[in-house]
């Protein structure tokens, strides 16, 4: 196999995507200069799709968006200053929006590299801006992402609530999203992905390595998952913190859930409503709500506390033990732990856990990156420091909580230095800002999110 050196290379290619109706695999090709191709696979269950005209196209608009974005995981391992594509054309918002995804998606993958990706990243124009997309005939149904965690379920209740019929659907193999899945009663789609194998050896030989945004890759392969169903909504579960990243002294904002927030939600979902097929709705079900609200919410029922795992240090692993599902020492172990504490009684809590992280003294440096004290706000799918800061202060006037480690330090050390105006958990608690969720459903989502 060719050597690999990222310093030498000078392109990167999207060489061409085909994609197979009647097996559902679409064939997604890259290179880097005149080098080997570099082939990513992502099948779509429930070939073969009959497809009328309008459809086909639309399938071959969000099989384009797919093949670009995707591109991000391979771009990434040398960032070559030119990008060329082969096949076909670009219009200036599909290159707008696809230098956002790569530079602000590589936020993080660029501060821990020491790169520097503004007005590196250019993807180049040669089509007209086409006609706005049509409308594909799309039936009213919800194709809606879990990840095994609190915020997809969360999600997935309100939309059962609300008379919504929905499809849960994941992608990858993971038996800990399955078992989740599972547990809903839903129907489910399980699309497969599988990485160019030669990437890893890139990695192995010294390729610029780190953190992509996945989310973003997710949301396209479900566009697409949802035009061959023939369905019109993807629902994903981000909530209004996500668009909030860490402030980085000499650097600035560096989010590391980017497409997890409203800026990608707004370019992306209005893209393919203008680009792919006018009548899909891509949004967030929770973008008006904080992560206590979410949490708070996730509280209402126990129906999955044995099943779902925020922690992302233990996904590979399902075991029946609540220890198995969590690690404990991740900052998603700690934030979640902190979040539902205010909502739910402590032997619960615990005992989805397996333990009281707050009253483990080698936790305090974890907890103390939530609360953005001596340290930034972890590179993460964590809430905001107030809101942990609030979390915390809302512990520490419980008799249940406050001598727990953790809380007692806070209680002790942290909180006289900060102003008790913003400790309060109710404010944090309001529904509002900005969303893109259907407003008839909204109407009938909204009361329940604030009861």
């Amino acid at each position: 196999m060719t050597t690999f050196d990222k310093s030498s290379i000078r392109a990167f290619r999207f060489v061409r995507c085909p994609f197979d109706a009647e097996t559902g695999v679409a064939r997604l090709v890259y290179a880097f200069d005149e080098g080997p191709e570099l082939t990513e696979t992502v099948t779509i269950p429930g070939a073969p799709f009959a497809l009328d005209a309008t459809r086909a196209q639309a399938v071959e608009h969000a099989v384009r968006l797919l093949h670009l974005i995707t591109g991000v995981s391979y771009y990434k391992a040398a960032v070559p200053n030119e990008i060329r594509i082969e096949g076909y054309a670009i219009d200036a918002a599909t290159a707008v929006l696809m230098e956002q995804v790569y530079v602000h998606g590589l936020g993080e993958f660029a501060y821990r590299n020491g790169l520097s990706l503004h007005g590196r990243v250019r993807f180049p124009v040669a089509a007209q801006a086409p006609a706005p997309a049509a409308a594909a005939g799309l039936r009213e149904h919800a194709l809606v992402a879990i990840g095994g965690g609190k915020d997809s379920l969360v999600s997935i209740e309100a939309l059962r609530g609300a008379g919504v019929d929905q499809t849960v659907t994941w992608i990858g193999g993971s038996q800990l999203i399955a078992a989740c899945a599972a547990r809903t009663g839903l129907p489910t789609l399980n699309i497969g992905r599988a990485l160019a194998p030669e990437l890893f050896e890139y990695n192995r030989q010294g390729a610029w390595n780190g953190h992509i945004p996945v989310t973003a890759i997710n949301s396209a392969i479900m566009v697409l998952a949802a035009l061959l169903h023939g369905v019109d909504q993807v629902v994903f579960s981000n909530e209004r913190s996500a668009s909030y990243g860490s402030m980085i002294p000499g650097t600035g904002e560096v989010n590391h859930q980017w497409s997890k927030g409203w800026a990608f939600e707004s370019a992306f979902g209005a893209y393919v409503q203008s680009h792919v097929a006018a009548d899909l709705q891509y949004y967030s079900l929770l973008r008006p709500l904080s992560e206590l609200a979410v949490a708070r919410q996730f509280a209402r029922t126990d129906h999955y506390d044995a099943h779902f795992s925020s922690c992302n240090r233990n996904f590979h692993l399902l075991g029946e033990r609540p220890t198995n599902r969590w690690c404990g020492v991740c900052p998603k172990c700690h934030f979640v732990f902190l979040a539902l504490a205010p909502f739910m009684p402590k032997p619960r809590l615990v005992g989805i856990f397996g333990r009281n992280l707050l009253d483990d003294a080698n936790q305090t440096g974890g907890f103390d990156a939530l609360l953005e004290y001596q340290d930034h706000k972890p590179f993460e799918c964590v809430g905001e420091g107030q809101e942990s800061r609030a979390a915390m202060a809302a512990l520490g006037d419980r008799p249940e909580w406050r001598e727990d480690a953790i809380v007692a330090r806070f209680n002790r050390e942290i909180r006289p230095q900060l102003d008790a105006s913003e400790l309060v958990v109710a404010p944090l608690l309001e529904i509002g800002g900005e969303h893109r969720i259907p407003a008839a459903l909204w109407e009938r989502l909204r009361a329940n999110f604030a009861a």
